[in-house]
């Protein structure tokens, strides 16, 4: 194999694959990534046996071929170069990869690329077209919500499926930590009817966060009951699903919450932030305290003291105490669109629901805490 590439392009889809391959690895083949030249150009592939990254860049391609070197120590030198410099990859018998660019040279440890493992994907039953800006919003609102508890593996990712809304298919996100809940809609593309409901892991989907960072205005999404396979530009990138049953999150979100609070969600989220500086790092309870046009944030810690702010809010209900956890609160105000955020209420121990207004399609569901 001989191949001359562009260093900026070629540090940009290292960018995109690289960040799949574990650090420390058992297996040594999965340390490494492969590069294979073809007329169309090189590609690069690399996985972990539950994501794989495939990109295809242009080249110059002076003798086509494959081969295999490590993922980060390719990643590390092309990123040290100099900005316009152009990247000759050369094979030197079995065992070897020789890197040039200007003066550096840099010689390579490979290994066979008949060893490099290949996700075979299967037939996939779904496929639907829709802007990247959607899939982004979609996963950028409801992410912070995602599980990190290994032991409730069915909740440590997106989950991903079409309903009726009024008449209206829409293809909604949902994730939970058992703590919060995030549910996210848009109008569901054209091919999307039908498809089974899939949780996307974490880590693949923040992959796919990154992939459409890169402003591709369509992302290509195809789907089987195991895998997802999400295309963007030159890139795609092919997962296996969490194989386990998402809880029926519709029984968490409460429907006869009828006290209704409306604040500025600027005033309100930065509220919270400074009466939360006395909070333990363990608790990060704070009380929200509220009566008729206003809400009195406080938080006591018995090792560094206490804080209370009062802010001005639109509630007509009867006084009601209740606690949250401060953090949980601050990461869905960040989430919302609007200027205000509308909170439903019930009692001190019943969820709440939290959105920028009536009818949006993000709502938030927040467990309290006692206070």
């Amino acid at each position: 194999m001989k191949v001359t590439v562009e260093r900026s392009t070629l540090l940009k889809s290292l960018g995109h694959v690289h960040r799949v391959v574990e650090r420390r690895n058992t297996i040594p083949i999965l340390s490494n990534l492969l590069l294979s030249a073809a007329e169309n150009g090189l590609r690069l592939k690399a996985t972990d046996l539950d994501i794989e990254v495939v990109e295809t860049i242009p080249a110059e391609v002076a003798e086509p071929g494959a081969t295999t070197v490590p993922a980060h120590t390719l990643y590390d030198i092309v990123r040290k170069l100099p900005d316009g410099a152009q990247v000759s990859l050369e094979t030197t018998g079995d065992t070897g990869l020789v890197l040039r660019s200007g003066r550096s040279r840099f010689q390579l440890q490979t290994l066979p690329e008949s060893d490099f493992p290949d996700i075979t994907a299967g037939e996939m039953a779904h496929r639907f077209v829709l802007p990247a800006g959607e899939l982004k919003r979609l996963i950028d609102k409801t992410q912070f919500a995602i599980s990190t508890e290994e032991t409730r593996y069915y909740l440590n990712g997106i989950y991903l499926h079409t309903v009726d809304v009024d008449g209206r298919p829409v293809l909604r996100a949902v994730a939970t930590d058992g703590h919060r809940l995030a549910r996210v809609d848009t109008a569901a593309p054209q091919g999307s009817a039908g498809m089974p409901g899939v949780i996307v892991p974490r880590k693949a989907v923040a992959e796919i966060q990154k992939l459409l960072e890169d402003g591709e205005s369509e992302v290509a999404v195809e789907l089987s009951g195991s895998k997802i396979r999400v295309a963007t530009g030159n890139v795609v990138l092919t997962s296996k699903l969490i194989d386990g049953t998402f809880p029926d999150y519709q029984r968490v979100i409460p429907g006869g919450n009828d006290k209704r609070l409306t604040v500025d969600r600027g005033d309100f989220a930065a509220s919270v932030d400074r009466v939360s500086t006395i909070s333990s790092e363990r608790g990060r309870a704070v009380k929200l305290s509220m009566a008729e046009g206003r809400m009195t944030l406080s938080v006591t810690n018995p090792d560094s003291g206490s804080a209370t702010e009062e802010i001005e809010v639109d509630y007509e209900a009867s006084p009601l105490d209740i606690g949250f956890n401060a953090r949980y609160l601050m990461d869905i105000a960040a989430q919302l669109d609007g200027d205000t955020a509308l909170l439903k209420l019930a009692d001190p121990g019943s969820p709440t629901v939290i959105q920028d207004r009536e009818g949006a399609s993000a709502l938030y569901v927040l467990m309290p805490m006692r206070v």
